[in-house]
């Protein structure tokens, strides 16, 4: 498979795309002004001790205070065999750690199977408390954090507070394995704690292993050191950037180009991978075409289309990627294609192309937690276990965790995703003003209606005489349009002298009700539903 990441970088935003086989499959986008959190390390303060839910609130200096689970006090039983971070975590700015990769998001496998300790036991109210972000914060709710701190570095992952050398799940021949671990327990300081050799450490060689094993041994000291004379909440390690994160984490022999559109980047890509690994060099372009980067691959018309809800397929059926508070949902429909056999294979054919698709959807958008796959009804058993195994194998390239459970009886597919940060959707846009987020406003009839029953419970109170009524230009357009007596008919039955302007800075579906000659808005007063 073809592999390419394309960095487009400028003073006051960075963005990356990841193309496999020619197609975008992830975008990841960092500003200074939604800096990522992920893999940052703090020394906070105990907020709250809630052994109700076995949890803690730690204050480390943001906006909410970070949620710690008694499951992130303590060592995770699996790290034996331990998934590489960079394939469980999506965290383009380098936070795909062992704190992140293991724990982060919707809970790690075998927590369950974990003897939890109390939490009351560990934390006390106003306790300084060392914490890394494994999270970040989504809608009402605060970041995620740990206690089990974790380093990550071109080929291994220290955590200070494990006690193994384990190997990435993603290097299968056993031999390798064994040697692996080997060499790296043998270099490990005595007592240093635990550590995870990544998958891109396949021939990793003992000076490099040597050389990365005491450099995060060193920066563990140093955080240790200032934790000791900080003062909480205090920030004590911030995580890479998103470019040398994505160097770190995902630029391998793997990766057949990679292209950076700002000379300023392509110094620090050049001159981090001398550090790390000189031979993948030749491998990074400087893009000087007049043309943007992200132009020339037909990037921009595809990130134009992320934000919206329908989604097309090659033959013609689509997706329509709806996101909800507690879920998103996706439905599959046959649009156009009709298909030349018989329905059934029409059928397997449209949802097994929406399989594809929907596992590609989720990574590009970085859409996480539930979700529900409205497949269409297929009555083969045999059909819908093909389209259930073609989604898992499109979501076997995901780097964070997934989960698609068995084709239930009406056609869905329930699964989830790891979720590390807000998707691209929630991260990149905000709440209408208009429709408050419902995507709706009422009809200019309906609007006109409101009006009605406001005015009429203005006459009713005898308080006013005149009222001026703005309404945007569509619905005074509709009163002179559909109900030309309206003015005059309702001046008789309420008594009160109305005038109507339109007004194109009103929303569509509001209008206001100003009493004259003072000028003073009684919309509320007056408010109907």
């Amino acid at each position: 498979m073809k592999r390419e990441i394309l960095i487009s970088g400028s003073p006051r935003e960075t963005r990356v795309a990841i193309l496999e086989d020619d197609r975008l499959v992830e975008l990841l986008v960092d500003r200074p002004d939604a800096r990522r959190m992920v893999g940052d390390i703090y020394l906070g303060t105990v907020d709250a001790v809630l052994p109700g839910i076995q949890a803690a609130f730690v204050n480390i200096g943001a906006e909410k205070s970070a949620f710690l689970h008694a499951s992130d006090l303590i060592e995770s039983e699996d790290e034996d065999e331990p998934r590489d971070p960079d394939d469980d975590t999506d965290n383009g700015n380098g936070g795909s750690n062992g704190g992140g990769g293991e724990r982060g998001g919707g809970g790690g496998g075998g927590r369950s199977r974990r003897r939890l300790p109390n939490v009351a036991d560990e934390l006390k109210k106003g306790q300084a408390k060392l914490v890394q972000v494994i999270k970040e914060p989504i809608g009402t709710k605060g970041p995620r954090v740990t206690a089990q701190v974790s380093l990550a570095g071109r080929f291994l992952v220290y955590m200070p507070f494990a006690s193994k050398v384990g190997v990435s799940r993603k290097i299968e021949n056993r031999d390798q394995r064994a040697k692996l671990r080997d060499m790296v327990a043998k270099l490990v300081p005595k007592d240093s704690g635990g550590w995870i050799i990544r998958t891109v450490a396949e021939d990793l060689t003992e000076q490099s292993s040597k050389h990365e094993i005491d450099h995060l041994y060193e920066m563990w000291k140093k955080i240790k050191r200032k934790a000791s004379s900080a003062r909480p909440p205090a920030l004590l390690q911030r995580e890479t950037s998103l470019t040398r994160g994505i160097i770190r984490d995902l630029f391998s022999d793997k990766v057949d180009s990679l292209l950076v559109d700002s000379k300023m980047l392509h110094n620090e890509v050049v001159q981090y991978l001398k550090q790390i690994d000189p031979d993948l060099i030749e491998r990074v372009k400087l893009h000087a075409a007049e043309a943007s980067l992200f132009d020339e691959y037909d990037i921009e018309a595809e990130v134009r289309k992320l934000f919206i809800p329908r989604v097309e397929l090659p033959t013609g059926g689509y997706l329509i990627i709806q996101p909800t508070e507690a879920l998103t949902s996706i439905d599959v429909n046959t649009g156009r294609y009709t298909g030349k056999k018989d329905p059934e294979s029409t059928i397997l054919k449209t949802n097994l192309e929406a399989a594809r698709e929907v596992a590609r959807q989720l990574r590009l958008r970085d859409i996480g937690g539930i979700i529900v796959v409205d497949f269409i009804d297929m009555e083969s058993r045999g059909n819908r276990d093909k389209v259930l195994q073609e989604l898992r194998t499109h979501l076997g390239r995901d780097r964070a965790r997934t989960k698609a459970f068995a084709v239930s009886e009406l056609g869905l597919i329930e699964m989830t995703r790891q979720r590390v940060r807000p998707s691209l959707w929630h991260s990149m846009t905000a709440e209408c003003p208009t429709c408050n987020g419902t995507g709706r406003v009422f009809r200019p009839e309906v609007v006109v209606r409101r009006m009605e029953r406001s005015l009429k419970r203005a006459g009713a109170e005898h308080k006013e005489r005149q009222l001026a009524v703005r309404l945007h230009p569509e619905v005074a357009l509709y009163l002179v349009e559909q109900e030309p007596n309206f003015l005059r008919q309702l001046e008789k039955q309420t008594g009160l002298e109305l005038e109507v302007r339109d007004d194109p800075m009103m929303r569509l579906d509001e209008f206001r009700m100003v009493a004259q000659p003072a000028g003073r808005d009684v919309t509320e007063q007056y408010a109907v539903a």
